[in-house]
C-alpha cells in the first residue's frame, strides 16, 4: 500500500507555514493576554503621567508644543520598545532553551526563516496596538485628536517589527538569560533615554545628537510626532526609510543567529 508523499516546500516564507506559527501564537496569547497587556501599557502610561505632569509643572512648552503633548507623542516609542524588544528577547530564549517549543515547530514543514519572521510579525502586531495606548491616554489631558493619528499604529508596527527582530537576534546570540542584563542596561536604556521622548536632542552635545540620530527609537518618535502635528515631507520619508532599513537588517541577523542555535 503506497503512502502519501509529504508535501515538498517550494520556497521561503510560505504562507501556510507562517500562518501555522501565527495561529499558535494567537491561541497561546489568549491564556496570558491580560498580564501581557498590563505590563506593556501601564509602565509607559506611568512615564507619561509622571513626566507630563511632573516636568510639565516646570516646563510649559518645548519646541512650540505643550509638554504633555510632547511627551504623549514621544512615549509611543517607549511603549513599542517595551512591547516588542523585551518579549522577543525573553520569549524567544525561553521557547528554545527551556520549553523546546521551536524544536517541535521545526519538526513540521517550517524552516527557521519562516519561524523567526512569523514570531516577529506577531510581536510587531501587538506593539502596533500597545504603542497607541499612551497617545490615547494623553488625549483627555490636552492632546488634540488629528487624522494623522490613524497612521500611528502602522508606525508603531514597523518600529516594533525592527525591535522584535533585534530581540530575537539577542536571544539567538545570548548563552544565558542573565546576559540580557547587559543589553537592557548598556543598550536599550540609553536608547530609550536619548530618543527625543522627554527632551529635544538639539539641546545635547554634538556627539550625543549624532548617536541620537542613529537611534531607531528617535525616528519612531519623530514620525509619531509629525503624524499628530503635521508631516514635514522628505524628512519623514527619511525617518520611514531608516525604520525599514533597521527592520531588514535586524531580520537577517535574527535568522542567522537563530539558525546557529536551532540548526547548526
Amino acid at each position: 500500500m503506497a503512502t502519501e508523499a509529504r508535501p515538498v516546500k517550494l520556497g521561503r516564507l510560505e504562507p501556510p507555514a507562517m500562518t501555522g506559527v501565527l495561529v499558535r501564537e494567537i491561541v497561546n496569547f489568549s491564556s496570558y493576554w491580560r498580564s501581557a497587556t498590563f505590563s506593556a501599557t501601564v509602565e509607559p502610561t506611568i512615564y507619561l503621567l509622571a513626566f507630563g505632569f511632573g516636568f510639565g509643572s516646570l516646563v510649559s512648552t518645548i519646541n512650540g508644543y505643550d509638554y504633555v503633548e510632547f511627551v504623549g507623542t514621544g512615549i509611543v516609542a517607549t511603549a513599542v520598545l517595551f512591547s516588542s524588544a523585551f518579549p522577543a528577547m525573553f520569549g524567544t530564549f525561553v521557547k528554545y532553551q527551556f520549553q523546546h517549543t521551536y524544536d517541535a515547530i521545526l519538526a513540521a514543514p517550517v524552516d527557521t526563516e519562516e519561524l523567526v519572521t512569523a514570531e516577529a510579525l506577531w510581536v510587531a502586531t501587538r506593539a502596533g496596538v500597545y504603542g497607541c495606548v499612551p497617545m490615547v491616554v494623553a488625549i483627555p489631558f490636552g492632546l488634540d485628536p488629528a487624522w494623522g493619528m490613524l497612521t500611528v499604529p502602522f508606525i508603531a508596527w514597523l518600529s516594533g517589527l525592527g525591535w522584535a527582530f533585534f530581540g530575537i537576534t539577542i536571544a539567538g546570540y545570548a548563552k544565558t538569560i542573565e546576559n540580557f542584563s547587559y543589553i537592557v542596561s548598556a543598550v536599550l536604556t540609553p536608547l530609550f533615554l536619548v530618543a527625543g521622548t522627554f527632551f529635544p536632542l538639539d539641546q545635547l552635545p554634538g556627539w550625543a545628537q549624532v548617536l541620537g540620530n542613529i537611534n531607531p527609537l528617535f525616528h519612531c518618535v519623530q514620525l509619531v510626532r509629525h503624524a499628530v502635528f503635521g508631516f514635514v515631507g522628505w524628512a519623514d520619508v527619511g525617518h520611514l526609510a531608516f525604520l525599514i532599513g533597521f527592520a531588514l537588517v535586524s531580520w537577517r541577523l535574527a535568522i542567522r543567529f537563530m539558525e546557529r542555535k536551532l540548526i547548526l
